[in-house]
């Protein structure tokens, strides 16, 4: 939640604006899962497909036209493929762009004529109608949409996951090991998630799965990720590689921590712009730990799908704030240097070159509270406007951030404890972290207020540097703070991607 120019703890993952199409990220995503790209910076092999790059997706986020490949002007959603349709999935779309065209040499006018001109028959004529318009277009049928084609790479130098913009839905998850795991069965144990995510991102289902939960789905953007927490290591006798990094994180003052959701020897960040896929690799890789791992704490989130407004925006979170409008971009110098752990590392922690250290964190928004606030002191508290995401020190949402201009009255147009001020890079010596999060919903808690929020995920590669001295900034003077929880919270090493063939944590586990 936060303004991302001002990296904060607690903000959506930045400029949401994925391309809709997923073919060209199908035809990239496809060649990475077969190993072509095995090696490759993952953020190199979506900027070449059409994906998201790292830190933030590329400009223009539109639905390719049908009939030329090029972005569609202000398309009208398609008859049958919009919130509130009928049409179970799979059913042929009967409906063409212009009234009254002909589909396969029935027009549309002359179906609902049909249907409509029987009077008391009109039951049995609309179903005649019905297999008329069926048959007409079963052998050239539209898609209901492309998101499902969309694919992310599995093998590369990165892990899938921290770069690509978060997904539609999302399923957090930590493990931990059971008391007869030892090195060799974490190894067992890795090799069979790695197996089975790299299959799952590839629209594949894994070896022995006869599931069915996303038989019919292509593979939505799915990404897995998976990372060790600080007693992964004690665990498995591999204590002397525990990088310094994994320093528990300091207290803050506005942390009400649950220690039954928080920490965990094992994570995994499952993502997809599907939530049955979503569901479905969250369960086999739940089945796949059976006997190695029991599962700690689950948590499920969600935000806006992709399409749903009619033209690219940043995404919005459950304050109804435009969130991660300045997240950092791989085209800033020093972004990789800020957010993965780089090349030719020594000492403990050489094996975690290409990885990221990502904070997690369930921070429950205070929405009662918040709501009873005016509009003007919302956004006085944010420091941006909330219709379109614009600085009060004025311009569009993606104006730079003036703090030193005074308004009208003479006063700071962006209050001393607005978010975005005390959040500022400027403010915090350059700290910067990519946040990347999902919102939540658990229902209600035992007074009425919804027990909702924000699964905030920070990327960096120390969080020392990134998101420590953020966080206690803002924990001593941030406006917002008031109407924020931090209930859960852990750390962990990611370690970077892998070769086809190999496995995440081979370097670790093997080295």
């Amino acid at each position: 939640m936060a303004d991302t120019t001002d990296t904060t703890a607690g903000g959506v993952a930045g400029d949401d604006t994925r391309p809709i199409s997923g073919k060209a990220g199908g035809k990239a995503g496809g060649k990475a899962a077969g190993g072509k790209r095995a090696g490759k910076n993952t953020a190199t092999t979506a900027a070449r497909s059409g994906s998201t790059g790292p830190g933030g997706p590329p400009k223009g986020r539109t639905r390719p036209d049908k009939s030329t490949g090029g972005p569609a002007k202000d398309a009208p959603a398609k008859t049958g493929g919009g919130a509130g349709s009928a049409r179970t999935a799979g059913e042929p779309e009967a409906a063409t762009a212009t009234p009254g065209a002909p589909v396969d040499g029935v027009s549309r006018r002359r179906l609902l004529g049909t249907a409509g001109a029987a009077g008391a028959a009109a039951l049995v004529v609309g179903g005649v109608a019905g297999a008329t318009g069926a048959e007409a277009v079963r052998g050239k049928p539209t898609p209901l949409a492309d998101v499902g084609s969309g694919v992310a790479p599995f093998y590369g130098t990165n892990q899938s996951g921290i770069v690509q913009p978060a997904q539609a839905h999302g399923h957090l998850i930590a493990f931990d090991l059971t008391g007869g795991t030892d090195r060799r069965g974490a190894v067992a144990l890795m090799r069979r998630w790695s197996a089975a995510a790299a299959e799952l991102m590839a629209g594949r289902p894994p070896q022995g799965d006869d599931s069915g939960v996303a038989l019919d789905a292509g593979p939505s953007s799915l990404t897995v990720t998976f990372g060790f927490g600080r007693t992964f290591f004690d665990r498995v006798g591999l204590t002397d590689r525990r990088p310094d990094a994994l320093e528990p994180l300091p207290a803050f003052t506005a942390d009400a921590l649950d220690g039954r959701r928080s920490n965990g020897d094992l994570w995994v960040q499952i993502g997809a712009d599907d939530a049955l896929v979503a569901f479905h690799a969250l369960r086999l890789l739940q089945k796949e730990a059976a006997g190695s791992a029991r599962v700690r704490w689950q948590m499920t989130g969600f935000n806006r799908t992709p399409g749903a407004t009619a033209q690219p925006m940043t995404g919005r979170n459950l304050m109804g704030q435009i969130d991660g409008t300045n997240n950092p971009k791989p085209s800033s110098a020093d972004f990789a240097r800020k957010i993965f752990v780089p090349d030719g590392q020594q000492g403990a922690d050489s094996w975690m070159a290409g990885g990221s250290y990502a904070v997690v964190r369930r921070i429950r928004m205070l929405l009662d509270s918040w709501d009873n606030l005016s509009l003007e002191r919302q956004e006085r508290v944010i420091g941006r406007r909330k219709s379109d995401g614009a600085p009060l020190s004025g311009g569009t949402e993606t104006t730079r951030v003036d703090l030193d201009k005074m308004g009208a009255d003479g006063a700071l147009a962006i209050p001393g404890d607005a978010h975005i001020r005390v959040a500022a890079p400027a403010n915090n010596r350059g700290a910067a972290m990519l946040r990347r999060a999902f919102s939540y919903h658990d229902g209600f808690l035992d007074d009425g207020a919804p027990d909702a929020g924000l699964l905030f995920i920070a990327w960096q590669a120390d969080p020392l540097k990134g998101f420590v001295p953020v966080q206690r900034k803002l924990d001593r003077g941030d406006g917002l703070s008031r109407f924020l929880r931090h209930e859960a919270s852990a750390l962990f090493a990611v370690p970077g991607g892998c070769e086809e063939g190999g496995y995440v944590g081979q370097r670790l586990l093997e080295g």
